[in-house]
């Protein structure tokens, strides 16, 4: 009996028996070598997320609501699943780059695990091995699980739910449905709206594959769909409902709601383009001009006119802009300069909206490297597993569980396709389901060359799928290394014309081996770099410029980078039983102190410096009762904020006693550590590496600042030297990278500014 025969005869059940496979303990190791390599190295990850886990590990208060800072002031704008865990190991470990991030790594290598047992049980062993590996040598999937982001959490629970949700088409039991469903649920409160692109996949999936009445599939799935609710609104229910004295301020939300929160922000603005606080244009969708009202007004914020790829609506991108059909000589080429849309660089370099958009420079490099093969695979699987005995739209079961993994792959293609404002790692969401159709598709294209005749179409289907990802990665490897490009074709053509050509079965076997293990090979090095470079970035990529631009985390876990240390000393001598450290514009400023010491300092206006979480009168009376003494200014925040923190600060500089500088190291010992924390920028902005108070935009000429300013950096500024080899990620030199990376959530060291003593003001 052939494998395909018992895959197909074998009863269901057997499938659910495990045995180790050597071969899966392997990439297993492989996983963890690179996901956990280097990660004591971390300094402080995305310190955005780090400052809030500092906090969570101090009072279950904090831990509940995932409090930015200790004294539960504000939030953090994601839900505190992924945060939980992490708090937990740093409450077992202490605060340290590596224990915020271990739980990432656990997460990204129970992955590529649950990918192994989703593939094998319905294919057989060597799909099951070629999509665990693809998934362990997806570039992003590796920058994703090296990072105290979201993301490789939420793909974990994803994947879990499809393996419950596999159990419960095994055992037509109702209660796996439901299990299934509330991982879904619990996703939800791991990075919101995101976790319900793959609920499609979920329900046509049972329905088509549960062997019951459809009576019972509607009975089943509506018991699914209610646990799904409650374990999707349960935490921001239970927030929401609380009074807002008694709880930290939802950030990143206009009225104080985690359920705005998630349909807004985290919400339609995805799709559409983000139009509310941003306190700078630094992204598509985003515009600098947005003001905000207070928290007391009933008006609604006004909704600025949305950018689009750095462009207006209703304008035409420029040809530089235009991703693939723009460039010359490969990804990131000298054709390939992308326009800034407010200078976030590669954190919202998303490429040209439109079908071709995940194959573009800016994304492709990241996820797309084995997307060809995948959907050859597509094809020939569904033609292959099809019974030639029963009628075209019957599904077989193994047709079934392609079903499942397109109904994954084509929601979240359309939608990063057309999508206005995300991140680039966001498209570890695409990585289960091209894994999943590269291994399922690599065992059956192997078997129909190996078993069909020449004069049938579906033998050449392996051929052009090895040819088809190699011209593809040929292109994107152009900008590093152009001699490896005329390798990647020539290894291609010549492994492809094998597998037409020869007759041998070894000599094919050989062919086959080679053309798999050449695809492999450039996706493999992208994956290697993060863990060369010990990258731990708040936007994390993978790719070469990694390795030219040095670590982004400094030995021996924190680094002290980022923290004026003299203002720390200045500050703790002087707090007396004040509430908070001090007070600064947001949070981004705000984040090395609180990791640094572990006490409260306030971001004023929380992410970007703009949520209305406290009103004028309430700030007087904190600074009336001594809760807050200090408040740092720096940047154009003070000018360019709005409502009630537009308010604050012209409040603070009107009535607040200004600190000499020469008391805590003022202008000549701030610090701008750009170059060794390429994730960090303070502030949303236009200029990277702006200090606390940063707003975005554009520092003024005669604004002081330690170090020499990164070429490249600001809106319409042209570099004065000739511009170094550009990056296929964002489209910029590597030299430019290395001074700016990505706008990210960290914070890249304090600027000028000015110290305000407000205790006596009162």
């Amino acid at each position: 009996m052939t494998e395909r025969e018992e895959q197909t005869k074998s009863p269901v059940k057997e499938k659910w028996r495990w045995k180790l496979d050597p071969y899966l303990l392997v990439i297993l190791l492989l996983a963890l070598f690179l996901y956990g390599w280097n990660i004591w190295k971390a300094d402080s990850a995305n310190s955005f997320y780090t400052a809030a886990i500092t906090s969570m590990t101090q009072s279950f208060k904090n831990f509940w609501y995932a409090s930015f800072d200790p004294a539960g002031y504000i939030t953090v704008d994601k839900p505190p699943v992924a945060l939980w865990f992490m708090a937990i190991s740093a409450k077992i470990f202490g605060v340290h780059g590596w224990s915020v991030v271990l739980p990432s790594v656990l997460f990204g290598l129970g992955s590529v695990y649950l990918m192994y047992r989703l593939i094998q049980p319905y294919f057989g062993k060597l799909a099951g091995r070629l999509a665990a590996l693809a998934m362990t040598l997806t570039p992003i999937v590796v920058a994703d699980s090296r990072t105290n982001n979201m993301d490789a959490t939420l793909i974990f629970f994803l994947l879990l739910a499809l393996l419950l949700l596999e159990k419960a088409v095994v055992s037509n039991k109702a209660w796996w449905v439901m299990a299934s469903f509330a991982l879904v649920g619990i996703a939800f409160n791991v990075k919101m709206l995101q976790a319900f692109m793959i609920l499609p996949a979920m329900y046509l999936f049972y329905w088509v594959a549960a062997q019951e009445k459809w009576s019972q599939k509607i009975k089943k799935l509506a018991l699914g769909t209610s646990v799904l609710v409650v374990f999707t609104l349960a935490w921001p229910l239970s927030v929401d409902l609380t009074n807002s004295s008694s709880r930290p301020y939802v950030g990143g939300s206009e009225n104080n709601s985690v359920l705005e929160l998630a349909f807004d922000y985290n919400g339609s603005e995805r799709l559409l383009g983000q139009s509310t606080g941003t306190g700078g244009s630094f992204g598509q969708g985003m515009n600098g001009n947005k003001k905000r009202q207070a928290p007391s007004g009933n008006k609604k914020r006004s909704r600025p006119t949305k950018i689009q790829n750095g462009v207006k609506a209703g304008k035409q991108p420029s040809k530089a802009m235009k991703g693939m059909g723009g460039q010359k000589g490969g990804p990131g080429g000298p054709g390939n300069q992308k326009c800034k849309a407010g200078g976030g660089g590669g954190a919202f370099a998303i490429g040209t909206a439109g079908p071709l958009r995940i194959f573009q420079s800016d994304l492709g490099p990241q996820i797309a490297w084995l997307l060809p093969f995948a959907l050859f695979g597509l094809v020939g699987g569904f033609v292959y597993y099809h019974d030639k005995n029963r009628k075209w739209y019957y599904l077989s079961q193994q047709q079934k569980q392609m079903l499942l993994w397109t109904g994954w792959l084509v929601p979240v293609y359309g939608f990063f396709s057309i999508a206005s404002f995300f991140h680039p790692y966001y498209m570890i969401m695409l990585a289960p389901a091209v894994t999943a159709l590269f291994g399922i598709g690599g065992y059956v294209m192997i078997q129909m060359n190996r078993t069909l005749t020449r004069t049938d179409w579906k033998f050449y289907l392996l051929p052009l799928a090895i040819l088809t990802s190699a011209g593809l990665q040929a292109w994107y490897v152009y900008s590093y290394y152009p001699w490896l490009t005329y390798i990647l074709l020539a290894l291609g053509l010549g492994f492809a014309s094998a597998l037409v050509l020869v007759h041998d079965h070894l000599t094919k076997k050989l062919a086959v081996t080679g053309g798999i293990v050449s695809i492999m090979l450039s996706p493999g090095w992208w994956s290697l770099t993060p863990t060369l470079a010990a990258e731990s970035s708040a936007i994390p990529t993978a790719g070469p410029d990694l390795l030219s631009n040095g670590a982004n985390g400094g030995p021996g876990g924190m680094s002290d980078s980022n923290v004026n240390t003299q203002l720390l000393k200045y500050l703790e001598k002087h707090q007396g039983n004040a509430k908070y450290l001090m007070g600064t514009n947001d949070s981004n400023s705000a984040a090395p102190y609180i990791i640094k010491s572990g006490k409260a300092v306030m971001a004023l206006g929380g992410y970007n410096g703009t949520d209305e979480a406290l009103s004028l009168k309430q700030f007087k009376h904190l600074v009336k009762t001594g809760q807050i003494k200090y408040f740092y200014i720096s940047g154009k925040t003070a000018s360019a904020s709005s409502g009630q923190i537009g308010k604050i600060i012209q409040w603070i500089k009107k009535n607040g006693n200004k600190v000499s500088a020469n008391k805590y190291g003022g202008t000549s010992n701030t610090t701008t550590n750009t170059t060794k924390n390429r994730t960090g920028v303070a502030g949303n902005g236009s200029q990277m590496g702006q200090g606390p108070g940063s707003n975005g935009k554009q520092m003024t000429p005669n604004t002081k600042q330690q170090g020499t300013p990164p070429t490249g950096m600001q809106q319409g500024q042209k570099p004065t030297k000739k511009p170094a080899k550009p990056s296929s990620q964002t489209g910029k030199t590597k030299a430019a990278q290395g001074n700016m990376k990505t706008g990210g959530r960290n914070m890249g060291g304090m600027q000028s500014g000015v110290l305000y003593d407000l205790s006596s003001i009162y």
